[in-house]
């Protein structure tokens, strides 16, 4: 890959991996609640979970935009609070990443939760063992194959970005120019020898991410 990538990959990789860490913290007990919860409006919350997936990135990107921009109550608050606007920063590509890959995360979390036989989570608890280390030592080293597909499939998907990303941080280098716009800025500028190479590179990590996962889960779930 050109020497002239080598910002974009790190700023790419570095956005990749806390996006995923985010999502691990945020989305666990989230996911935990979804499996479980008799809440009556759990399918409204669903949806609001899964609106990603169907709304157009730019869409997203837009009304993060306008939530967080100078003239907005949370944007005056944020610029007060860290002395920078959110949009066009790290941090505002980054909450636009978490939202946007919310349900990449979310839904494997849930659907390995779900298929945990919940007679040994009551097991547990009969004998006396706490919620909190029911959860970390029996319900999530038993659903960790749903837990690592969410976490690869948030992170390669956070690779790829580029609506999000784009409305809601611009094209700054070495700021929120990552990996996928700095391929539309060689597309644009007619350099298609450049951006072949970093669009193949894409392929072959995205490729060899999802064969990881997929073999993961064949030798812990053999079908």
């Amino acid at each position: 890959m050109a020497e002239e990538y080598a910002p974009a990959v790190w700023l790419t990789f570095k956005l990749a991996s806390l996006t995923a860490a985010v999502l691990l913290g945020f989305g666990l007990p989230l996911s935990y609640w979804l499996a479980t919860t008799r809440f009556r409006a759990k399918a409204l919350v669903e949806a609001l979970v899964a609106l990603p997936i169907v709304l157009p990135p730019t869409v997203i990107g837009f009304y993060l935009l306008m939530a967080f921009g100078p003239r907005s109550p949370l944007g005056r608050w944020f610029e007060a609070l860290f002395g920078h606007g959110l949009p066009f920063s790290f941090a505002g590509i980054l909450v636009g990443s978490v939202l946007f890959n919310l349900p990449f995360a979310v839904r494997p979390f849930t659907s390995a939760f779900a298929a945990v036989d919940l007679r040994l989570v009551e097991a547990s608890w009969c004998l006396g063992v706490s919620r909190t280390r029911t959860f970390f030592r029996l319900l999530l080293p038993l659903a960790w194959p749903g837990v690592l597909t969410g976490l690869v499939l948030s992170f390669a998907h956070t690779v790829g970005e580029f609506g999000v990303v784009l409305m809601l941080g611009g094209n700054i280098s070495g700021v929120t120019r990552t990996l996928s716009v700095a391929i539309y800025d060689d597309v644009q500028a007619l350099n298609y020898a450049a951006a072949n190479h970093a669009a193949l590179g894409l392929v072959a990590f995205s490729f060899a991410v999802l064969s990881v996962v997929y073999a993961l889960q064949r030798r812990v779930l053999p079908l």
